[in-house]
């Protein structure tokens, strides 16, 4: 067993991209996140590990930083909320365009514009369906735990350089503020030159070597017929995360005739719901998606063969229905219940919205 640690959401990801042998985090100060740069601040890893850490002037110069960093091979890192990642979406849709790896955490707040400092989950489109401009996707993975905070930045960097594309640590303000018992991974070394070089040599610039083509990190084509066949060679990656990729939860939903669909700190509120709908005597289900994208479609669209409904659980005004509904296709009810601008439901509101819309309805 790895070490045991009372700790918060945000502070975990600093120590975990810390253990998994992150080169650099570049970032800047945005409530409810601002934590995991405080935090790597406090542990200053350049003296430990050598990992650079740094505050840029805006997050827009964070991302571009990544940039930089990414196309040396290395794993790189940042982290905001809403507004912030709004004014990165711009060098991530570059980074994806230019296919470098690297971990973008949210931790949503309510919106749009500025809106509030209370949780969200209001950025699930921007996230999974690109946010910036272009035809691109992120890998988006969404923890429900402090432990699954942990988890997912080694998972994201693993994802992120398997398939050479930025990835999304999708959170939210409650996750990344509450405390709960975490175990912390193990330290993995920072690569060194030389296994940058093995690893990545075949398309990171880390430096002229003889008999190679000069490694130039761009994501601009100026003829449309050439940028054509590279945005098919984007589908036919995106298709492989599709198959293979695919991450989610399901709770009791072997005899269930109803099913809640739910992801980070919604799925915890609804998992309590699903458990005062069965004391009650309806057979109610939890599936929860862990990767947003690639979303598990299929298993969804093989479960309305057998269920009565659908209620899709979120903190927002309707957002991940319209994946559900689509997975569906048309098979069952699909519903949705959601809080918008930084309200968090409570497990009775859930309650009640399955049985109005679709036990009772």
């Amino acid at each position: 067993m790895g070490e045991l640690r009372l700790m918060k959401g945000n502070e975990v990801i600093a120590e975990a991209a810390i253990r998994c042998g992150c080169d650099a985090y570049f970032g800047y100060p945005i409530t409810p996140q601002s934590e995991v740069m405080e935090t790597l601040m406090a542990r200053m890893p350049w003296e430990e590990t050598g990992m650079v850490v740094l505050q840029a002037e805006s997050e827009v110069a964070a991302i571009n930083m990544m940039y930089g960093g990414a196309s040396a091979g290395r794993k790189v890192m940042t982290s905001s909320s809403s507004p912030g990642i709004s004014l990165m979406s711009e060098g991530i849709s570059y980074m994806a365009g230019a296919e470098l790896p690297g971990v973008v955490v949210n931790v949503q707040r309510g919106g749009p514009g500025l809106g509030t400092i209370q949780p969200s989950q209001a950025d699930y489109l921007q996230a999974t369906k690109g946010g910036g401009h272009g035809d691109y996707r992120l890998i988006v993975l969404a923890p429900s735990s402090v432990q699954e905070m942990n988890d997912f930045v080694d998972l994201a960097f693993e994802l992120s350089f398997k398939y050479r594309n930025p990835a999304m640590i999708l959170t939210d303000g409650v996750i990344g503020q509450m405390m709960e018992k975490v175990e912390l991974s193990d330290f993995k070394p920072r690569w060194t030159d030389e296994e940058v070089e093995r690893l990545n040599g075949s398309w990171a610039a880390t430096g002229k070597k003889p008999n190679r083509e000069r490694a130039i990190k761009t994501s601009l084509e100026l003829v449309a017929e050439k940028q054509e066949i590279i945005n098919q060679g984007f589908q036919a990656k995106y298709k492989k995360m599709q198959e293979e990729e695919v991450r989610y939860e399901m709770i009791h939903c072997d005899d269930a005739e109803y099913i809640i669909v739910a992801f980070g700190v919604s799925a915890r509120i609804s998992q309590k719901a699903v458990d005062l709908l069965r004391e009650q005597g309806h057979k109610v289900g939890l599936f929860r998606p862990i990767t947003l994208y690639p979303f598990p479609s299929k298993i969804i669209n093989q479960m309305a063969d057998k269920v009565k409904g659908f209620l899709s659980v979120e903190m927002n005004s309707g957002q991940m229905i319209e994946d559900i509904l689509l997975a569906v296709s048309g098979k069952t009810k699909v519903d949705h219940f959601g809080r918008m601008g930084g309200v968090i439901a409570t497990p009775g509101e859930v309650v009640d919205a399955m049985l109005t819309k679709l036990i009772g309805g």
